[in-house]
């Protein structure tokens, strides 16, 4: 039998990154909560909480954390149907939906969808970001419970629906044009120009280059882990990016930046990809990201 006391603090540790906070949330002491992670952690025989500040999950935590969001999900529908079932003495302790995402598409669009849902929902939402190439390990690792991937294959124990694509452009200011480019934007003017990289799994620039020159090469960069700062960056002339049509278009509209080369878009496919166990009551959200994600995204 699982101990459900006993899961409920470690998910409420990993939640709040730490015992004394999980113990005010519990109504219990944090001598209390410690004893019971530390009897579940001895019984299984692994570690599920890296203590420090804040506490963290291990792998195998991760996976409990996951099962507690699908037991709360289903203990919400079933109180609804059975409202003597609620305990009156036990505090009400609210659903936490683990999600993850892109920067950009949390930049662009992802708030629009996450806002319409918790308007009309009881979840809390608990928003990860990590690049687009990155994100299913999340999943995989039972980190979240969905996520927005750039991969098209369905993960294990998932079901995945197609979003669009996220839609970006080259740009950079006249003024950086007119500096680093004034004979052309030729592979070797590219190879001396800097350009704005999110982090070191950014490989948007890279495959722009490749799609409109037909191979790689290396260049310069600047380092700038902001969705908003590449545009910031772009407009002051710091270097040239790969940015959202959707934070562009005026830009562009109004000569603020210019496309390197006109005409040389690059589509960036998204997927939605959700726990299998979790789908159904999942339902309104995913419903929410697909329609907000057809409005925003190109097909």
């Amino acid at each position: 039998m699982l101990d459900y006391s006993a899961l409920r603090a470690v998910s409420t540790v990993v939640q709040t990154g730490s015992f004394e906070k999980a113990a005010a949330i519990l109504n219990v002491t944090p001598s209390a909560v410690s004893q019971r992670v530390k009897q579940l952690e001895e019984r299984l025989g692994i570690v599920l909480i890296v203590r420090g500040s804040p506490c963290t999950a291990t792998e195998k935590g991760e996976w409990l954390c996951r099962h507690m969001e699908n037991v709360g999900m289903l203990e919400d529908e079933l109180f609804g149907r059975l409202p003597a079932l609620v305990d009156p003495g036990e505090p009400k302790q609210r659903v936490t939906l683990h999600i993850a995402t892109n920067a950009d598409s949390l930049g662009t669009w992802f708030v629009d969808a996450m806002s319409g849902f918790a308007k009309r929902s009881p979840y809390l939402l608990n928003i990860a970001i990590d690049d687009q190439d990155h994100t299913a390990e999340w999943l995989q690792r039972g980190r979240v419970i969905a996520a927005v991937t750039g991969l098209e294959k369905p993960i294990q124990g998932c079901r995945r629906i197609s979003l669009g694509s996220l839609r970006y452009h080259a740009t950079a200011s006249p003024d950086f044009i007119a500096r680093h480019f004034a004979q052309g934007v030729t592979p070797e003017a590219i190879m001396n120009a800097p350009a704005l990289t999110f982090n070191q799994k950014d490989r948007l620039q890279s495959r722009w280059i490749r799609q409109t020159f037909g191979e790689d090469f290396a260049h310069p960069s600047h380092w700038l882990p902001s969705t908003q700062g590449f545009v910031d960056a772009s407009l002051s002339g710091m270097g040239w990016g790969m940015n959202p049509i959707q934070l562009v278009r005026e830009h562009l509209e109004a000569g603020r930046l210019v496309e390197l080369i006109p005409g040389t878009p690059l589509d960036i496919p998204l997927y939605w990809q959700v726990n299998r166990l979790a789908a159904d009551r999942l339902g309104e959200l995913t419903r929410e990201i697909t329609a907000t994600a057809k409005y925003y995204l190109s097909t």
